[in-house]
């Protein structure tokens, strides 16, 4: 049976997908060895769920369902940076998320523990909301674009969350492809 690789996240508007590309614009001309996200493929991943069978699909949606809809929409503040695990090493560059936090807290462990009563494993790490913006490929000029990163007070603004998607993702050469599968609106 087919392999789906999949995960759970919730939509970001063009407006903040646009503000993210006036960010990272400097950051790619430090020359820094990183593999950009494409604003376009930017979100708020709730959980990494891998290489789901195609025919568990049906079954992860009436999982994840009746978790979100007991949510209600809620604003998401989208501003600050920071680095996986540090800025001494990083190996991810990411915006933060300053209003919501908790809200995308609660979500992503509604969601976990509907889907570790149907097989899938729990979580290890503990939820940090976060849009990834840049993997670190090696050190080259990496010291600029921490030190860029750093200096620079980012704020994208506020949008209200009101869908999570679960998510299909086709990796190819030239960066992974987003694939929305289903879409389930917050309700509360």
């Amino acid at each position: 049976m087919e392999k789906i690789r999949t995960f759970i996240a919730v939509p970001i508007p063009q407006a903040v997908k646009e503000s993210i590309t006036s960010l990272q614009g400097p950051l790619v001309r430090s020359q820094a060895d990183i593999k950009w996200v494409r604003p376009d493929s930017i979100h708020i991943t709730l959980k990494f769920l891998g290489d789901v069978e195609s025919g568990r699909i049906p079954e992860v949606v009436r999982a994840i369902e009746p978790a979100v809809l007991a949510i209600r929409p809620f604003s998401v503040q989208i501003g600050g940076c920071g680095f996986f695990p540090n800025a001494k090493k990083p190996n991810v560059l990411w915006i933060g998320v300053s209003e919501g936090a908790d809200a995308l807290a609660l979500l992503a462990q509604r969601i976990d523990d509907a889907l570790s009563d149907i097989g899938f494993e729990r979580e290890k790490r503990a939820f940090r909301s976060h849009l990834t913006i840049g993997r670190v490929r090696s050190t080259r000029h990496i010291e600029d674009a921490v030190s860029m990163l750093q200096s620079s007070p980012f704020d994208a603004g506020t949008f209200e969350a009101r869908t999570v998607n679960l998510m299909k993702s086709d990796l190819r050469p030239e960066g992974a492809v987003y694939t929305p599968l289903f879409t389930f609106n917050l309700q509360g």
